[in-house]
């Protein structure tokens, strides 16, 4: 199962670098994590500032 970004998400950016497999992108309101790219290596949620990313 793919990682989430919840509405915590702060927009700060220091997941999206983190990311091995560019699933990581900029949206409206807080990043999004594309579910079909995501490989569940948890990288992301181990970057996140305010524990913004779930499995």
């Amino acid at each position: 199962m793919a990682y989430t970004i919840t509405d915590e998400c702060i927009s700060c950016g220091q997941c999206e670098p983190t990311c091995p497999v560019d699933a990581i992108a900029e949206g409206d309101a807080k990043y999004d994590i594309d579910a079909d790219t995501c490989i569940d290596c948890g990288q992301c949620a181990s970057a996140c500032p305010v524990d913004a990313i779930e499995a």
